[in-house]
C-alpha cells in the first residue's frame, strides 16, 4: 500500500541520534553512522521525529510500504518502557487525530491490564470521542457548511469548506473524505483573488491548496496526487490556477500524478485573473 513514512537524506544526516528519542515506536536507529528506518510496520509516518533532526535530514514521504502495525508498536515498544512512554504516544496519537490507532492502543492497554495514563485527565475526554486534537494537522470531516456563526450573527454566505486539513503538505491522500471525490486543487493566490470562491468552486469539493513556486517538496505533492488517485479513487480534479506564469507549475504537479498513477481521472483547468475574473475554464487532456 502506499502511505506516508519517514524517510532520511544520508547525505545530510550526521548520525546524531537525535531523532531516535522522538520515535519511541523503535522504527529508527543509527546504523553505520546514519540513522535508519529500520521496520516500515514501526513507523506511523507522522513525522514526530522531523523537528528533532538539525540538518533537515528527515521527511515524510508517500510511498509504497507495509502497514503500521500500532499493536505490535504498543506491545513490544511502547508498553515496556512505562507509563511515560505509554502517556507520551497516546498523546502523539490524539494530537493528530489517529482515531483507529489510539483505539488499538487503548485495546493492547486493557488485554495487558494497563490503565491508559490519559484516562481521568482532561485529555480523555478528547481522546475517547471523534474531534479531538490539535487542529493544524488532526483530518477533520465537518460533513456540511458552517451556518451561523458562534456568536449568533448570520455570516456572509457560509463556507463549504467541508474537512481540515488542506495544506497538501498536510493532508493523509487516504484521508476519508478523498474517497470518491471531486478535488479541487486550488493554488493559495486563488481563494484571495474570487470573491466568491466558495460558492463558485469549493461548493461540493474535497479541498487540497498549494503554491508551486514556494512550497518546498513538490515531489511529495506528486506522490500525494497518485496516492489520492489510485488508493483513494478521485472521480475529478479541478485545478484553479492563477494567470502568472509560476502558477503552471501546478498542472504540471497534475500531469506528473497522472502519468505515474494507474487510473486515469478527468481534469479541469480554470485560470484566474489578478482581478478575479476567469480567463479560461476547460476539461484539459493530460
Amino acid at each position: 500500500m502506499k502511505r506516508q513514512i519517514i524517510t532520511v537524506d544520508e547525505a545530510l544526516c550526521t548520525g546524531c541520534g537525535d531523532c531516535i528519542p522522538g520515535c519511541p515506536e523503535g522504527a529508527l536507529q543509527v546504523i553505520d553512522g546514519k540513522a535508519r528506518l529500520v521496520s516500515d510496520l514501526l513507523c506511523d509516518g507522522l513525522g514526530a521525529c522531523i523537528g528533532h533532526c538539525p540538518t533537515g535530514a528527515m521527511r515524510v514521504e508517500v510511498r509504497e510500504a507495509m502497514a503500521y502495525d500500532e499493536k505490535k508498536v504498543m506491545r513490544e515498544q511502547i508498553m515496556p518502557k512505562g507509563p511515560n512512554v505509554i502517556k507520551a504516544h497516546l498523546q502523539h496519537l490524539l494530537d493528530h487525530g489517529e482515531d483507529e490507532y489510539l483505539a488499538d492502543a487503548l485495546a493492547c492497554l486493557r488485554e495487558a491490564g494497563i490503565a491508559a495514563p490519559l484516562e481521568g485527565s482532561s485529555s480523555h475526554a478528547v481522546l475517547t470521542h471523534k474531534g479531538g486534537g490539535c487542529s493544524g494537522s488532526r483530518t477533520m470531516a465537518f460533513g456540511s457548511p458552517a451556518g451561523p456563526s458562534p456568536s449568533g450573527g448570520a455570516v456572509d454566505g457560509p463556507s463549504e469548506l467541508t474537512q481540515w486539513p488542506v495544506q497538501l503538505h498536510l493532508v493523509s491522500p487516504l484521508a476519508p473524505y478523498f474517497k470518491g471525490s471531486d478535488l479541487l486543487l486550488a493554488a493559495d493566490c486563488t481563494a484571495f483573488a474570487v470573491g466568491d470562491f466558495h460558492n463558485r468552486f469549493l461548493r461540493g469539493k474535497s479541498l487540497a491548496v498549494a503554491c508551486p513556486k514556494l512550497d518546498s517538496g513538490l515531489d511529495i505533492y506528486e506522490e500525494k496526487l497518485t496516492a489520492m488517485i489510485d488508493e483513494g479513487g478521485l472521480n475529478t480534479i479541478t485545478a484553479l490556477v492563477m494567470e502568472v506564469p509560476c502558477c503552471n507549475g501546478l498542472m504540471t504537479i497534475v500531469q506528473r500524478a497522472l502519468q505515474a498513477s494507474s487510473r486515469k481521472v478527468p481534469v479541469k483547468k480554470v485560470v484566474i485573473g489578478v482581478k478575479g475574473d476567469i480567463l479560461s475554464d476547460a476539461w484539459v487532456e493530460l
